[in-house]
């Protein structure tokens, strides 16, 4: 099992998941002479992002792996001011001698949901989806009072945001399988066989998932559920740090048996 190396780091609201179709893809990778460096929800937060990624560069000059991959864990959008320019970073070209990869987290596929079908996932506006609207330059109380208010919407939307990040988000996938470890955005049913969870169990799941040992025998790195400081609990490692509230946002080496802290 993982060896979790704490260093000093220092901290939602729930909606109800619309029905999804399992569609999204679940990666393995080989954890052999591989390091992960697993990053929280960005949430918009474009600032934080790039200051943890000069974290993984400056950690990883020190660390002798041949595979290094960035792995963010889902909620890219939402809340925090810089959404469009979160997915315009993630979609371009990943840093040199680098993968990067993202996980789907639940703002991503409610996002992805407005844009399919807008007069069906209102809700999403209410859910942080204003602030990434603002980032896309839409504003929702100017626009409510022309064009003939909101009904618009979906249009103006679906023209604004580039295909690249529409692209982006129908292609992430929902869970990274790596050795005794399980990256996902939310947590997963507890005793439940990974094959037979699906795509919501990873991507909105709290309890009892939050209290209960996952009872795989894996550890679950995740985000989705915020707290004051990374969680270390049995079975399952929380760096959710709330960035969008508190600019703070955790990166976890995961490499050989050990999960490190950055700090």
């Amino acid at each position: 099992m993982l060896t979790a190396v704490r260093s000093l780091l220092g901290f939602g609201t729930k909606s109800e998941p619309a029905p999804s179709v399992d569609r999204r893809e679940r990666v393995e990778i080989d954890p052999r002479d591989t390091v992960i460096y697993a990053i929280g929800d960005v949430h918009g937060c474009y600032a934080e992002l790039k200051a943890a990624e000069q974290q993984v560069f400056a950690d990883a000059a020190n660390t002798p792996a041949e595979r290094r991959i960035i792995l963010y864990l889902g909620d890219l959008v939402d809340r925090g001011p810089q959404s469009a320019d979160v997915l315009d970073h993630l979609a371009g070209a990943p840093p040199p001698s680098f993968e990067r990869l993202s996980l789907c987290g639940n703002h991503d596929e409610a996002f992805l949901s407005f844009l399919d079908d807008p007069h069906a996932n209102m809700g999403w506006l209410d859910f942080g989806g204003e602030q990434t609207l603002d980032s896309y330059g839409i504003d929702l109380t100017r626009l409510s009072r022309h064009r003939g208010g909101l009904g618009g919407l979906g249009e103006i939307v679906r023209a604004t945001v580039p295909e690249a990040h529409v692209s982006l988000l129908r292609r992430l996938p929902v869970s990274v399988r790596f050795g005794d470890v399980l990256f996902v955005h939310a947590g997963v049913r507890p005793g439940v066989p990974l094959a037979a969870q699906n795509d919501d169990d990873f991507m909105w799941i709290r309890e009892p998932f939050v209290s209960e040992p996952n009872g795989l025998g894996i550890t679950v790195v995740h985000g989705h559920t915020p707290a004051n400081e990374p969680v270390f609990a049995p079975g399952r490692i929380g760096i959710d740090t709330g960035a969008f509230a508190t600019g703070r946002l955790t990166v976890l080496r995961v490499f050989g048996d050990r999960a490190t802290l950055l700090a």
